[in-house]
């Protein structure tokens, strides 16, 4: 698995394209929140390609799942937050519906590419 192929996998690009979305809509919250729940978004947002990469750069398929399985972790993680952001009403439910699609696609994308490479492991 060449490291330098990661940037191909259209979960990373949909990823970074989710960073994107994310550091633009923080800028809708509170400035109470700029280092508190903003600060988290934006964290777990950049761990979603970030651990793509990293993983696809470990050479094995083992240790890729475990990336991924980060990644998927760190995507929840964000939507747990946006649904905090709702219910704070920091933003409403048609704000975040957007994003909401992204992260929809991603999980299904994400979950399919760990099924891929169980399924790959387990037969080499």
């Amino acid at each position: 698995m060449s490291s330098s192929k990661y940037k191909d996998l259209k979960v990373w690009v949909k990823s970074i394209e989710l960073v994107a979305e994310v550091y633009d809509l923080v800028k809708l919250l509170p400035g109470e929140e700029r280092y508190g729940l903003s600060d988290q978004m934006r964290r777990a947002a950049v761990s979603i390609p970030s651990n793509i990469a990293e993983g696809h750069g470990r050479h094995t398929d083992k240790e890729f799942i475990k990336f991924l399985s980060i990644s998927r972790g760190s995507l929840f993680e964000l939507e747990t937050q946006l649904e905090i952001c709702r219910r704070l009403n920091y933003m409403d439910a048609s704000t975040l519906s957007g994003v909401g699609e992204k992260i929809t696609e991603i999980s299904k994308m994400l979950n399919s590419l760990i099924r891929y490479r169980i399924k790959n492991e387990l037969n080499t």
